[in-house]
């Protein structure tokens, strides 16, 4: 399971109802910011999210909108003294252009938290047990820009009728079982497949930040649960929207419809269009299609 929190939904130019580009994504004990636009430190606040065990950002790509809120969270969180180091995920060049930020306020090393930068490539970003993030690569303009997987594995549960049909005790024993292992009970032996039903359970998560295309990425995201992704302009002002490298939404609807999603959350989001064009243009070919707004909760 995973628990959005939308900080901020706006597109390059925030208004009063949305700020800079923001998400707070939480899952087993674990609260991970993607983006980290102007002004996040007090999206957490007026949220309720507030800092703690706040300790990761992936960053989808370089654009101000997207990083500029850093400087002044570490500010914040070194005059809090927290003792944790942020980790920051990010393309090489994001990462460059976030190290020489925070060395021109402070000096290089010199952030008033501990950092770690650390550099996408295609793949696995971390693997805690409960759930995993991989990242892909996206085409934004001359950006090395990147989309995010969160994932939930399936469990197999056990079955209460063929724990009482073979006999099987509450306590370790069944514990045994749902780990994997086989018991001996009654000089008899109980595979686990005895007794587990079929996987069940388990989300797919797809954030995507800005983009020119969705050519590539249906295989990150096919059958997701939830795809987050802008949709900055509408199909009336396409050539614009190829020009500074976004997407339409009616683009993005078409794209999770091909691709069997659950749900659509459009974000990234311009103050020249009203929610409910937005809304129509995509739900048209898209049904089950949502529009962010600032401190929306989502649970997938």
């Amino acid at each position: 399971m995973f628990a959005l929190t939308f900080l901020g939904t706006s597109a390059s130019v925030p208004s009063a109802e949305r700020n800079h580009p923001a998400l707070l994504v939480e899952a087993a004990g674990k609260r991970i910011l993607v983006d980290c636009g102007e002004g996040t430190q007090r999206q957490l606040l007026r949220s309720g999210a507030g800092f703690r065990r706040l300790d990761r950002i992936l960053l989808t790509h370089a654009h101000l909108d997207h990083v500029l809120g850093i400087p002044g969270l570490f500010s914040t969180l070194g005059l809090r003294q927290t003792s944790e180091t942020m980790t920051i995920h990010g393309g090489e060049a994001t990462l460059d252009l976030v190290a020489r930020m925070l060395a021109g306020l402070w000096g290089a090393g010199r952030a008033p938290i501990a950092v770690e930068f650390a550099a996408l490539t295609e793949g696995r970003i971390i693997d805690v047990g409960e759930f995993a993030i991989d990242c892909f690569p996206v085409r934004h303009r001359d950006t090395d820009s990147f989309g995010f997987v969160f994932q939930s594995p399936a469990r197999r549960r056990l079955r209460p009728d063929r724990l009482i049909a073979l006999g099987v005790p509450d306590g370790p024993l069944r514990g045994e079982l749902a780990a994997g292992r086989p018991i001996v009970l009654a000089n008899r032996t109980i595979e686990p497949e005895d007794v587990l039903g079929p996987p069940s359970g388990g989300s797919k998560l797809v954030v995507i930040g800005d983009t020119e295309t969705t050519e590539g990425l249906s295989q990150y995201v096919a059958g997701a649960d939830m795809l987050v992704i802008e949709a900055t302009f509408l199909a009336r002002d396409a050539p614009t929207a190829r020009n500074y490298g976004h997407l339409t939404a009616a683009k993005a609807a078409s794209f999770a419809a091909a691709n069997k999603v659950g749900q659509l959350v459009l974000t990234h989001l311009s103050g020249r269009y009203e929610d409910a064009e937005i809304l129509a243009e995509a739900a048209k070919i898209f049904p089950n299609t949502r529009i962010a707004a600032d401190f929306d909760h989502i649970v997938v």
